[in-house]
């Protein structure tokens, strides 16, 4: 009988192995956390990044591609920007350097100098001024209208990463605002770092097709999108690639774009290789 219960302890111990339940040697196993841990770490660092008044100002180079194409699949009109990005206080701002590989002219690079002194004026005035926080966009209202799976872990470039499906709590979640119509509507996989539970990875696409502005102005029908983040030698994360596939309608015409980013170059802002 002893043997009989030692062996289906064996069993149930292979199995909980087989399912990722158990992480780490024989002598040194450590329980996966739940994927509420998971995010709520997540999620708590992304708060306590926002509130950090002391971060360290960056900028880096982004290359942005955007293809609008015909009902064929094929390019009908691509346009490609280089901007300088600038991190600071947790937001991005963007000055456009190029424009089809070419530089702007004198009266256009005067317009961004004077929309660059402007947003520098905002962010002396508040912390909270109207950037763009390319960087951190996890917040408690998003993580709150999904349900997260863990299915495992895998490397991301060379970091292990928790990996977790996601998809919406309900078919009916309320719409509070425009965004919410297509938020409410996500699906995909998400590679949240596991020792400093930054994203790294994530993959998402449309459920289902959806309607803005009351299906007036326009609608959606397929929505997907890929993002890869890196982090530095110093341990800050940024955004270092984005490919997205976006088709539906525009009033009365179809529409479907495509877009490609990438950015690089990171470093302090003053640095001497700036």
């Amino acid at each position: 009988m002893k043997h009989v219960f030692a062996c289906r302890e064996g069993l149930l111990f292979l199995g909980m192995l087989a399912l990722g339940t158990w992480r780490g040697g024989a002598t040194n196993l450590i329980p996966s956390p739940l994927p509420a841990q998971i995010m709520g770490k997540a999620l708590q660092r992304a708060q306590r990044l926002e509130s950090d008044l002391v971060r360290p100002d960056y900028v880096y180079t982004k290359l942005s591609i955007t293809e609008e194409l015909d009902d064929k699949g094929r390019v009908k009109d691509r346009k490609q920007k280089r901007y300088q990005v600038l991190f600071h206080s947790g937001l991005s701002y963007l000055k456009l350097m190029k424009v089809e590989g070419q530089n702007l002219s004198a009266a256009e690079l005067r317009k961004q100098e004077d929309h660059e002194l402007a947003e520098r004026q905002k962010l002396t005035q508040t912390k909270f001024a109207k950037g763009d926080n390319r960087e951190n966009f996890l917040t408690a209202e998003l993580v709150a209208k999904y349900r997260f799976t863990l299915i495992g872990s895998e490397c991301v470039h060379g970091r292990p990463a928790y990996e977790l499906k996601f998809e919406p709590k309900a078919p009916d979640l309320p719409v509070k605002q425009v965004m919410d119509r297509l938020l409410n509507h996500l699906s995909g996989t998400v590679w949240i770092d596991e020792e400093e539970f930054e994203i790294a990875k994530a993959e998402i696409h449309l459920d289902s097709e959806v309607t803005l502005w009351r299906g007036v102005l326009a609608s959606l029908k397929r929505f997907t999108l890929c993002l890869e983040r890196t982090r530095i030698d110093d341990g800050v994360w940024f955004n270092r690639a984005t490919t997205g596939d976006f088709e539906g309608r525009r009033l009365l015409d179809p529409m479907r774009i495509r877009i490609k980013s990438e950015s690089n170059n990171f470093r302090k802002l003053g640095s001497s290789t700036e």
